[in-house]
């Protein structure tokens, strides 16, 4: 079976790859005469062409010989290959729009797509993402947006780092005030931003702390989504009814809103939930928060002041309060600063390249070889032109206009 590592075309570019070179040495190595890896030419990935070449790996400028393809972000719909199998993030499984014409190419051109946000154990659990490096990238984001809001300091762009090691080092240069920290999520982008706070010192404190007591350093609190949602009946929780019936709940995070001046963003977020406050609330002089760095940047998803995504290139703009609407970064000094870039572990792109090549080797590679992987089964999309059992909900999504 050939395997080629294709080259990222979407804009802006993403300078990830799937796997590292050291790791497709490993695998040709590993699997030969069953599987042989290749790789796309590409003058933007954080790994070079020749950096693949030394490792024994071959580059190509025509991948289409290859049997299946792996890449990132979601492919050029001119770039797609028919009657191929393609890895990578579709963006599709909840209906966004914009990739709706992209889901109709892959059925059009007889594509199997295979989609890392499903790629799951037997207990649910996704095996592969890069959850871990959005949450430290976005953290340290947070950190950045807040100097250049208050003036207090200044700290290199992420993406100017070599490495998570310089990233940490230049987070410790700076003294921050006693501002109060939100954190929302708990999962692996949570924990990645978690990591990053810890790493500064940064007190963790309770809820009643949080909302209760003056502090003279910074600290943060982290949320699960039991701390900021009730039902509306009755104001209880229960995590597995808001998994399956969201709509039966309603957020009270008014109140970490008043005491917070920093908001990080890292949980997931299902379209029936409610948003984690409404746009009309930022005007009030109790709303805090001065700074949202929204590392899942759901579209006027839970996080309301995110209208769009921002880019590496330019990753802030500001809501005015009163308006709602956007204006220029650091525009007013009461207008909340939003960073909300939706590829920030482009911005380490060796670390997480090799994180997420791990979890492939490990997860994927080895069901290649098997006739019938439930793990591959279970995060098919499309095969033979048409959606499988399990993503039939798509059809509409296919076939509207809307």
């Amino acid at each position: 079976m050939k395997i080629g590592i294709i080259r990222e075309g979407k804009n802006p570019p993403d300078k990830r790859a799937p796997f590292s070179p050291e790791q497709l040495q490993n695998l040709n190595e590993e699997y030969q005469g069953k599987l042989h890896f290749y790789v796309e030419s590409s003058p933007i990935r954080g790994y070079s062409d020749e950096e693949y070449e030394s490792a024994g790996v071959e580059v190509l400028e025509d991948i289409s010989g290859c049997d299946v393809l792996f890449g990132v972000k979601e492919v050029p719909i001119e770039k797609l290959i028919p009657n191929k199998t393609y890895f990578f993030f579709s963006h599709t499984i909840k209906k966004q729009p914009y990739n709706r014409n992209l889901l109709r190419a892959v059925l059009e051109k007889n594509i199997r797509l295979i989609d890392y946000e499903v790629l799951t154990d037997d207990n649910k659990q996704r095996v592969v993402a890069f959850g871990r490096w959005a949450g430290v990238v976005g953290a340290y984001n947070a950190f950045w947006t807040y100097g250049q809001k208050t003036d207090l300091f200044h700290i290199k762009r992420a993406h100017e780092c070599f490495d998570l090691v310089e990233l940490k080092a230049e987070l410790n240069k700076i003294q921050l005030p006693p501002v109060k920290i939100i954190l929302t999520g708990t999962g692996r982008v949570g924990g990645g931003s978690k990591e990053i706070l810890d790493s500064m010192g940064i007190r963790k404190v309770s809820t009643e702390e949080f909302l209760h007591q003056y502090f003279e350093e910074p600290v943060y609190l982290q949320l699960d989504v039991g701390d900021y949602n009730r039902r509306r009946t009755d104001g209880a929780f229960s995590k597995e009814e808001f998994y399956t019936k969201p709509e039966l709940y309603e957020s009270h995070f008014a109140k970490f809103a008043e005491e917070g001046e920093i908001l990080i963003g890292a949980v997931y977020w299902d379209p029936k939930a409610p948003q984690l406050f409404q746009k009309s609330e930022i005007a009030s002089p109790d709303f805090s928060i001065s700074v949202i760095a929204d590392i899942t940047c759901d579209i006027d998803g839970y996080i309301p002041t995110t209208v769009r995504p921002s880019t590496i290139a330019s990753p802030v703009y500001d809501i005015d309060r009163d308006s709602g609407e956007e204006i220029g970064a650091f525009g007013k000094q009461n207008s909340i600063s939003v960073m909300a870039i939706d590829n920030l572990p482009c911005e380490l792109p060796r670390e997480a390249t090799k994180d997420f090549g791990r979890q492939l080797s490990e997860w994927i590679v080895p069901e290649l070889l098997k006739e019938n992987s439930a793990i591959l089964e279970r995060a098919t999309i499309a095969r033979d032109g048409d959606l499988t059992l399990e993503f039939m909900y798509l059809e509409d999504y296919v076939a509207n206009e809307e």
